[in-house]
């Protein structure tokens, strides 16, 4: 079989009456051509069934339509699934993705950033908390953060505290006798700490006995099962017969600690009641359906690269005019009630 011949710029150009030169120009600087003569080119890719070649433009624009992206782990549910999200926003915006796992070392981050820029990335987003935005910033690339200090990036982040406020709401409405809030030290300029302060502004208002359990539960399933195996321990030793409503940090840690307790009593006790936070997958999964505190994984995902999209866009215009200070996008989450409260 004959194979069909490559559609150049030189054919482009025979069938619209054009140049070489403002062909090229559709390709590499589209807003220097009329709309009516954008449209011409445009009809006559189709006609000609055009198939581009992506490196060949690459090298003549330097624009690779690539955007970098740093997690701190894929063991998290919730990493994972945010990132599922975002690749799946290519449909839309037409991105490709480089991405790398950073593991919370600023010294290893800091090689992917270089390693991102080398390949020329068009933007980043970073979900990674350990670089601050200040140096993020400095990169001459735009930057959109995810539930990460905010301060010199644009961001989308969940409304933390809201989220705080209804978990401690729903356990509340459980009857249980103390309300337990587990989550890591999280620093005031994090957005999850908004969950701490929600959590805490409801027990105090309601006059609602509680306690905080502020520590790191590993990033790893050896280290959560361990350290929550402990934390069961300690629960039951200081409230052995009391009704103990805990909101644990995320999905994962939650779903490790409905599995220890399972394995302890066949069964989820009556002296316990669950909400995690995320709607990662897992809370649907989990042996017994577990109550979250839902993110909009999707939408978070989606915000994230219209923000960044609409910056790259607008760095490609013979006149840029980049927003002055950066952008911030809060999503409500969504309460979501599973089997693990009352």
């Amino acid at each position: 079989m004959k194979s069909k011949k490559k559609v150049t710029f030189a054919d482009i150009a025979a069938y619209t009456g054009f140049s070489k030169t403002t062909v090229s120009r559709y390709f590499n600087d589209p807003d220097s051509l009329t709309l009516e003569n954008q449209q011409k080119i445009a009809d006559a890719l189709t006609a000609l069934d055009y198939k581009e070649n992506k490196v060949g433009r690459i090298l003549a624009s330097g624009r690779t339509e690539f955007v970098g992206i740093i997690i701190p782990n894929l063991y998290m549910h919730y990493y994972s699934e945010m990132l599922n999200q975002i690749l799946a926003t290519y449909e839309t915006y037409g991105y490709k993705f480089l991405v790398f796992a950073g593991n919370e070392k600023a010294d290893v981050e800091r090689k992917y950033i270089e390693e991102l820029l080398a390949y020329n990335i068009e933007g980043m987003i970073i979900l990674s908390p350990t670089i601050p935005s200040s140096e993020l910033a400095s990169y001459n690339v735009p930057v959109v953060g995810i539930e990460r200090e905010d301060q010199y990036i644009s961001s989308v982040n969940t409304d933390n505290y809201m989220g705080g406020v209804q978990a401690a709401g729903l356990l509340q409405k459980s009857d249980c006798d103390i309300l337990i809030h587990v989550n890591g030290k999280i620093p005031d300029t994090s957005p999850a700490s908004g969950r701490i302060r929600g959590f805490v502004d409801i027990c105090e208002e309601y006059h609602l006995p509680y306690e905080l359990i502020l520590t790191d539960l590993g990033n790893t399933f050896e280290e959560n099962r361990e350290r929550i195996s402990n934390l069961v321990d300690l629960l039951e030793e200081k409230y052995p017969d009391k009704k103990k409503g805990i909101f644990i940090a995320n999905d994962t840690h939650a779903n490790v600690l409905l599995n220890l307790l399972f394995q302890k009593y066949g069964r989820f006790p009556d002296s316990y009641q669950l909400i995690g936070f995320d709607n990662s997958p897992i809370s649907r999964e989990a042996v017994i359906p577990t109550s979250t505190v839902g993110q909009q994984i999707p939408v978070i995902a989606n915000e994230a690269m219209k923000i960044l999209s609409g910056q790259m866009e607008e760095r490609k215009k013979r006149r840029p005019a980049p927003p002055k200070e950066p952008v911030h996008k809060i999503i409500p989450p969504i309460l979501i009630r599973r089997e693990t409260t009352a």
